[in-house]
């Protein structure tokens, strides 16, 4: 027969177990938390330049959702994961949260040049090349810009986050833009074929942006919305105006709950 000294230790026992139990519980939710994947033209500390990914930070309801600009200038598809960039986000990453990736700017080059060796193999499919890079003196199975932003999807899924694809921004235009064109870059049309394959949403940052440079001449354009320095990096201004057109993609996307951390639309 226990005394009823050791029934209420037991008792305290068995509340003591619980206790975490019950603190997890009343634990409040955390908002969701929207990480920016990609390269200069979404992240730059150079002066007089900026990525998009630093303004639409201000274009989300920072009430609902928390965002991290993540991006890194000089990535390719490929780097920011072998690099251990990527290993980061899905390491910090949690269910509900979500991924705009935007890739393609710096996959064109060399794959194992000894100053950068970024580049990725062209197209979606499955080809490989082994190299040996010069950068790390190892040997390194290099694949397609299709393979590795399907690593991204896949992972991002794995980890209960929604991976949402844009195509690359458009570099300043050499003749003048007309409505509804798209850069004839094959980076653009790849992320849309991996986006539709994989059955993500997908954001045509290119033609969308080149939608307000309409009717624009192309120097005027290059004034106002890109740096002396090239035409890929844009000016605060150019920033300010890809950050709108990748809220703008986002509005239009059907059954993407993403949209929902937005303010409404000003009428």
């Amino acid at each position: 027969m226990r005394t009823p000294r050791r029934t209420a230790l037991a008792g305290l026992a068995v509340l003591l177990t619980l206790a975490p139990v019950v603190d997890a519980a009343r634990e409040p939710d955390r908002p969701p938390t929207l990480v920016l994947v990609g390269d200069s033209t979404v992240r730059t500390g150079t002066k007089e330049q900026q990525g998009w990914g630093d303004p639409v930070i201000a274009l989300f309801d920072k009430a609902k959702i928390k965002v991290e600009n993540r991006a890194l200038g000089g990535r390719s598809s490929r780097t920011f994961q072998t690099e251990g960039h990527w290993d980061k986000v899905l390491a910090a990453a949690r269910k509900g949260d979500f991924v705009l990736i935007q890739m393609g700017h710096n996959d064109a080059g060399p794959l194992d040049d000894a100053r950068r060796a970024r580049g990725t193999l062209r197209g979606t499919g499955d080809e490989t090349r082994e190299i040996d890079n010069p950068l790390t003196g190892k040997k390194e199975v290099v694949h397609t810009y299709g393979w590795y932003l399907r690593k991204y999807v896949a992972d991002a899924r794995a980890k209960g986050v929604t991976p949402i694809l844009l195509s690359p921004v458009p570099r300043c235009p050499r003749e003048p833009v007309e409505k509804g064109a798209v850069e004839k870059n094959n980076y653009v049309r790849w992320a849309e074929e991996v986006a539709k394959a994989e059955k993500v949403p997908f954001v045509n940052l290119n033609r969308i942006v080149l939608s307000h440079y309409a009717g624009l001449k192309p120097a005027d354009v290059k004034a106002k919305y890109f740096t002396l320095a090239d035409n890929t990096h844009t000016s605060p201004a150019g920033a300010e105006l890809n950050a709108a057109c990748v809220v703008e993609g986002l509005r239009a996307l059907k059954d993407c709950p993403l949209k929902d951390y937005l303010p409404p639309e000003k009428e």
